[in-house]
């Protein structure tokens, strides 16, 4: 049976073309060998699993080969690149710093630096993990790494670049590797899924590459861990049950739920993931990922910050197309913040529960925000003038279309209010009315043939003028929301209570307000037309006085029949409480004020109390 060799190490890049997703390095380090400017100390640092080692050795290779090609890529023929790729090459040594990081170490690493290399040009020294080395076996290597021999070449390697001592990095020249991209991960996969013989779909790729967090050699020993367990084809459903990975359509499935305002199922959602064994931390955090997906979906040109499978990234735009921005922001806040309260939680599953039902409500209270709005910018009710103005204006328009005969004029006498004949006197004597409405029956067929729109704005089929339908409006009988109260019946505590009552339960547009009427018994005052709504803060008051009085005032007048009432609407004002000693000083200071013969007494007993 033919050993095994991990991918990690099968398919470990031997020349910079095999570099993946650390093109600009590549390109610097064969730019410095074409134009003999080897440095004598470089610094590799960057995530774990991104070819900081590999480069160094291909680094190593190739400026020591003897026959390197026209691309500066080692030939892999002379004896330089023979015995390296049999690790036996006497000219480039490789020292892991985790487990020779004392003083002694180096000082037997500089005395090896001293003797040049037998094959090739230069000695090249691979330090790895170098952020291992003591302060003092730093130190101890400052000098050799600023005047090191002719022949010698440093490459440092690092994960953490922090801590590294300043005077190290000033003397070394320092490459930053990048994390690799899900897009060259899932490439590189799948062309070693092709040299293997093995079927992968393009999710399965996806969910490594991802799992691997921009480290190559991660995604590679997930890769051989998947072929393990499932064969010559790899599928989605078996890579997530391997990797113990949460399965996408949970998320899918709760935005959904939070979406139509079912928190039952998302309990229920919740409570199935739990028992598949899945920390609820873990949950949380892929329920934010998920909604952050979503949100990258709702602009064209944020959609490549998706790294997701062709066709999961359809399914992400189309529950994003049906999701708000306003909806998905919130949802994100809420996620986050129960993230960073989850571990000082002392009940962590209720936390997290809790944060489901507020999702699902959440929908919900996005809906209900814009029609509030409006309401909020709407302009305010107009007063009885205004309204009276505003019944005016409609009629201006239909009197042409039917016919206007004496008959509706005695109609709206009797509804009369004493304080109006005197304002009917005027159209009754005015000499044009008469001539008009005995000519009406012949005139009757012209607006049919013809209907001007400018003769309906200066007069009317019967020949009356605006200012006398203004003056009818005044008279017409007005609706209930609109209708001017005139009447002047007393007004008690029961009656003003059941108006109040009432009153609530007829603001269904606003619930809140609803509660706080509710909440808040009215007071009347003595001059028995001053009702007094006391609410809790002075927001409440200024959107109450903003949008709702006239008609709360309205609604007052016309239950309690009296055209004098007036609500006025006060914040209760909160008693200061006065402050209880707490502190022996303070107790002893309150004790002195509220009794003076206690001084007296300290004075005369010579005592001290504080």
């Amino acid at each position: 049976m033919e050993k095994f060799i991990v991918s990690a190490r099968k398919y470990r890049p031997a020349n910079f073309v095999g570099l993946i997703g650390q093109e600009s390095i590549a390109t610097t380090l064969k730019n410095s060998i074409k134009r003999g400017q080897l440095a004598h100390a470089y610094l590799f640092c960057g995530p774990r699993g991104v070819g900081k080692t590999s480069t160094a050795r291909i680094f190593a290779k190739t400026i020591n080969c003897m026959n390197p090609g026209a691309d500066l890529e080692p030939c892999g023929e002379c004896e330089s690149c023979i015995s390296f790729a049999q690790g036996r090459s006497y000219c480039i040594h490789e020292l892991d710093a985790a487990s020779n990081n004392s003083v002694d170490d180096i000082r037997l690493l500089t005395e090896k630096v001293m003797i040049p290399p037998q094959v090739g040009k230069y000695s090249v020294y691979i330090i790895d993990e170098v952020h291992m080395l003591t302060t003092s076996a730093f130190n101890a290597f400052l000098k050799t790494l600023e005047e090191p021999p002719a022949h010698a070449i440093f490459i440092l390697a690092t994960t953490e670049k922090h801590k590294i001592l300043p005077t190290i990095l000033s003397r070394c020249q320092t490459y930053d590797f990048n994390r690799i991209s899900v897009e060259d991960i899932v490439k590189n996969l799948t062309s070693i899924a092709k040299q293997e013989g093995i079927k992968a779909d393009s999710e399965s790729l996806h969910v490594i590459a991802q799992k691997a967090d921009g480290a190559m050699r991660d995604a590679l020993t997930l890769f051989d861990q998947c072929v393990a367990f499932c064969g010559t084809e790899i599928d989605y459903a078996s890579v997530i049950k391997n990797l113990n990975i949460l399965d996408y359509e949970y998320y899918f499935n709760l935005i959904e739920c939070s979406l139509t305002g079912s928190f039952p199922k998302s309990l229920l959602l919740f409570d199935e993931i739990l028992s598949k064994g899945f920390n609820a931390l873990y949950f949380i955090s892929g329920l934010s990922t998920h909604l952050r997906n979503l949100l990258v979906c709702k602009d064209a040109s944020t959609l490549k910050l998706l790294d997701m499978a062709p066709t999961v990234a359809q399914r992400y735009r189309e529950q994003s197309a049906r999701c708000s921005v306003k909806f998905l922001y919130e949802a994100l806040g809420h996620t986050t913040k129960c993230e960073s309260e989850y571990r000082q939680s002392g009940n962590q599953r209720l936390l997290v529960e809790f944060l489901l039902v507020k999702l699902a409500q959440l929908q919900q209270t996005v809906a209900e925000v814009v029609p509030a709005q409006q309401a909020a910018t709407a302009p305010a009710p107009a007063q009885p003038q205004q309204i009276q103005a505003q019944q005016a204006a409609p009629q201006q328009q239909p009197a042409p279309q039917a016919p206007v005969q004496p008959a509706p004029v005695p109609q709206t006498q009797p509804q009369e209010t004493p304080q109006q004949p005197k304002q009917e006197a005027a159209p009754a004597t005015a000499p044009s009315p008469a001539p008009a409405s005995t000519s009406a029956p012949a005139a009757a067929p012209a607006p049919a043939k013809a209907p001007a729109p400018e003769p309906a704005v200066k007069k009317s089929a019967g020949g009356i003028s605006i200012s006398s339908i203004i003056k009818k409006a005044q008279n017409t009988p007005k609706s209930s929301a609109q209708e001017v109260v005139t009447a002047h019946d007393p007004v008690t505590k029961e009656k003003l209570q059941q108006a109040w009552v009432k009153m609530a339960e007829s603001q269904s547009q606003y619930p809140r307000l609803a509660t706080a009427i509710k909440q808040t018994a009215p007071i009347l005052k003595e001059d028995g037309t001053t009702v007094v709504f006391k609410v809790g803060n002075s927001a409440q008051q200024s959107w109450i006085e903003k949008n709702s009085l006239p008609q709360l005032i309205g609604f007052l007048q016309k239950e309690l029949k009296n055209g004098d009432i007036n609500l006025l609407v006060e914040v209760i004002e909160v008693a200061q409480q006065a402050k209880v000693p707490y502190t022996a000083y303070e107790k002893a200071d309150q004790m002195k004020r509220n009794h003076p013969e206690v001084v007296e007494l300290t004075k005369d007993l010579d005592l001290d109390i504080l």
